[in-house]
């Protein structure tokens, strides 16, 4: 189920009301988010003009947790990256509360999800991670990552058991491996990364990148783990191997960018495989836990991604 929390018109006119963005004529649910509530608000204003929002509430979230968010959106919108950014009411008050969950009202960006992935896009994605990638490098806060090294240390030892030995000893050997690259004395740049920029957080409109959704993973880390997580879901096949002419054209518009420093080609191989695994790891919780109520995905998936990084090791251009 994608909308976890249902809201009623009356909720609905009563947060709008402190914004003045004009009469509220209908809204609707979106299908597919898995974290938040999402939903289309159709505003009509004083001149007569129809005007679209999305107001998103967040489930796992909270009032705390957010103004990182709400003042790194306003930052990267500020410097060109076209991300939503979060509307101010007329106190000045961008963070709301709806049926005890934090919501923000934000633009609702042009564009529309593509299914069949070329080099031109993975073109466009990579200029667009290198720029907001410096965009963000010098950001004034900081948050840890929600599931970063600390989180898949505990939970890849509380599934393990869940898991034939084969697969338990492969999550165990890359978390691992992770632990043993941060040990290197490489000094990998760092910065504001996205944390989940895959291909269905990004809208193009007439075949150009018009929008990057779902801001709401982002966190202090490694840039190149954020360009691995992009390599691993925009340039790859059904059989989990990965296009070379996209993973290419990727790679090289992002260092047209942000030129790559030496230790990261040290980096690279391992840097893939660990985000593979993160996301194996978040999908195989869900799906082995009876009661879960978020949107299952194949976790069998990101393992075969895992597999070919292991046995393909990957180089950067």
């Amino acid at each position: 189920m994608a909308v976890y929390t249902k809201i009623s018109r009356t909720d609905l006119e009563q947060l709008l009301h402190d914004f003045e963005r004009g009469q509220l004529i209908e809204f609707q649910g979106i299908d597919g988010g898995i974290e938040n509530t999402n939903y289309f608000v159709t505003l009509r204003t004083d001149a007569g003009l129809t005007e679209e929002y999305v107001l998103t509430l967040f489930e796992e979230l909270n009032q705390e947790e957010m103004p990182y968010f709400v003042e790194l959106t306003t930052w990267l919108a500020d410097r060109g990256c076209p991300v939503p950014f979060p509307f101010k009411d007329s106190n000045g008050i961008a963070l709301k509360t709806l049926h005890n969950r934090p919501a923000l009202l934000q633009p609702r960006l042009p564009g529309r999800h593509v299914e069949s992935l070329t080099p031109a896009h993975c073109h466009q994605i990579g200029t667009a991670l290198a720029e907001f990638h410096q965009a963000g490098r010098d950001f004034y806060l900081q948050r840890q990552a929600h599931r970063g090294v600390f989180w898949w240390r505990r939970e890849s030892q509380h599934i393990a058991n869940k898991l034939n030995a084969d697969e338990a000893a492969l999550l165990r050997n890359e978390v691992a491996l992770f632990d043993q690259l941060r040990e290197q004395p490489w000094n990998l740049p760092q910065g504001v990364i996205h944390g989940d920029l895959f291909f269905d957080n990004a809208l193009f409109q007439d075949d150009q990148l018009s929008a990057i959704l779902d801001i709401y993973n982002a966190c202090s880390g490694y840039l190149l783990f954020d360009l691995a997580i992009v390599a691993n879901d925009w340039c790859i096949n059904a059989d989990g191997s990965i296009d070379p002419q996209r993973e290419t054209a990727l790679l090289n518009a992002y260092a047209a960018v942000r030129p790559f420093e030496a230790n990261e080609y040290l980096a690279w191989p391992q840097l893939v495989r660990t985000a593979a695994m993160r996301f194996w790891l978040s999908r195989l919780i869900p799906a082995l836990d009876p009661d879960s109520t978020q949107k299952i995905k194949d976790p069998q998936e990101l393992k075969r991604i895992l597999q070919y990084r292991i046995d393909h090791p990957a180089q950067l251009p």
